[in-house]
């Protein structure tokens, strides 16, 4: 992809407790990969990756981070400016999905941007012992104000979507975002704008 036609770059978060699958979510969606033995992160983990959304490109900074408390004094800094936040819980385990409501009170003490897109993912779906339904996830998000999938970062199902989405909603909300200024007059609709005395050669 070209890097003067990427629109913005848009921080998005993933949070919850440890071992919900928050880097296999990650690894999935920037890599297209999948690691059984994927290690708990220690602190924080960043990627990047590109994304065309609607014909439009966007840069994503994306942050993971450890859920175990030792790693807690990390908050604040991991939060500030985030425009997307993806709270997962494994729904194999109850308590990470009862813990929900404890991360997003985190995020209304830490975030810095009051309409932050925010989604409900539900992890672990190829798994067979499941203890939360769809529709108490869904349920749950909606009570909320969120929006909510349920994936598998095993199979990839719903990864892309759960990303594209928060995305999506980046995008709509006014304010949320500033576009990349690359002087190039580029809009959403892929218009350029005047190119007088510009020189072609």
């Amino acid at each position: 992809m070209d890097q003067d036609r990427i629109l913005a770059t848009f921080k998005i978060l993933i949070i919850g407790e440890s071992g919900v699958g928050k880097s296999s979510l990650m690894l999935r969606f920037t890599e297209n990969d999948f690691d059984s033995d994927q290690a708990l992160t220690i602190g924080v983990d960043f990627k990047t990756k590109m994304l065309d959304v609607d014909g439009v490109k966007v840069k994503l900074a994306i942050w993971d981070t450890a859920g175990q408390e030792r790693f807690r004094t990390l908050t604040p800094s991991y939060y500030r400016d985030a425009q997307g936040a993806i709270l997962v819980y494994d729904v194999t385990k109850k308590d990470t999905f009862q813990k929900l409501e404890s991360w997003l009170n985190e995020l209304e003490i830490y975030g810095t941007r009051n309409n932050m897109a925010k989604m409900i993912v539900g992890n672990k779906i190829d798994q067979p012992n499941r203890t939360i339904t769809r529709d108490e996830g869904f349920r749950f998000a909606k009570k909320h104000r969120m929006m909510f999938i349920e994936t598998s970062a095993k199979t990839s199902e719903g990864v892309k979507d759960a990303f594209e989405e928060v995305v999506r909603k980046i995008m709509e909300t006014d304010g949320l975002w500033e576009r990349n200024d690359y002087g190039d007059g580029v809009d959403l609709n892929g218009k350029p704008a005047s190119t007088a005395g510009s020189c072609s050669c």
